[in-house]
């Protein structure tokens, strides 16, 4: 069996209601702990994603139980809830920050009569990285790309990253299609903007040889145990877009 490694998908992490819709972006803060732990108890290896990268490209072997953590967004509950947790752990992590609404709340998510929790602010940013969590880029307006004109686009793609460069100081090096949303078109331009790696929502687990500017996930949900958690880290998947 080729060897392969899970990339698993957040979004919030909080203390949240029972819910019934939007299940896949939530994720119970008790949850999330009993999740970690899982992780550390049976010797999982986290990745950061230059370690994905650097994995699928053959130039180190995939480790037992690899997984790598990624966060989209970039919401203040991660550093209130998740963060302490992968502190706890060593863990590393990639959270996606959407470069125009640093600072400001998840205002599209009004259209769905959801509540526009706040995203973290450039402050906050800088001082994850420096407890060394990784950022990367998720655009600069949170558009669907391929249901966009391509000039705005490649502004998206590449724009976002040069605004996140500026707030960090140094290179962003990988990148999250807001909503998945991808086509050949949108991976050419991250590729052409220089990122090392784009993820998707596509669900499946990641194996050498895979495109690294379209690499698939395992969305983790609201209604996930540790049994459901389990079996997302152990099973292969066939890839296919999420419905």
């Amino acid at each position: 069996m080729a060897p392969r490694l899970s990339i698993l998908m957040y979004h919030q992490v909080g203390d949240f209601a029972p819910m019934q819709g939007h299940r896949s972006t939530y994720c119970h803060h008790r949850r999330f702990a009993a999740q970690m732990a899982y992780l550390h108890r049976f010797r999982y290896t986290v990745l950061g994603m230059d370690a994905v990268v650097d994995c699928l490209r053959g130039e180190r072997p995939i480790p037992p139980r690899a997984v790598a953590l990624t966060f989209d967004d970039g919401y203040e509950n991660f550093y209130e809830y998740a963060y302490p947790e992968l502190a706890r752990h060593g863990f590393p992590a990639m959270v996606y920050l959407i470069s125009g609404f640093v600072g400001r709340d998840s205002e599209w998510f009004a259209a769905d009569g959801r509540d526009t929790p706040p995203l973290m602010s450039a402050d906050r940013i800088r001082e994850l990285r420096r407890a060394g969590i990784d950022f990367g880029s998720h655009g600069v307006s949170h558009v669907k790309l391929a249901q966009v004109d391509r000039a705005r686009m490649r502004d998206e793609v590449t724009r976002s990253r040069h605004e996140l460069e500026s707030l960090l100081g140094e290179e962003v090096r990988h990148f999250c299609y807001p909503y998945g949303s991808h086509d050949a078109v949108v991976v050419e331009a991250a590729r052409t903007a220089g990122y090392a790696s784009a993820v998707t929502c596509v669900r499946a687990a990641a194996t050498p040889g895979a495109d690294l500017l379209a690499l698939p996930r395992k969305a983790i949900s609201y209604g996930d145990n540790l049994l459901g958690y389990a079996w997302k880290l152990t099973a292969k998947n066939r890839p296919k877009a999420p419905r």
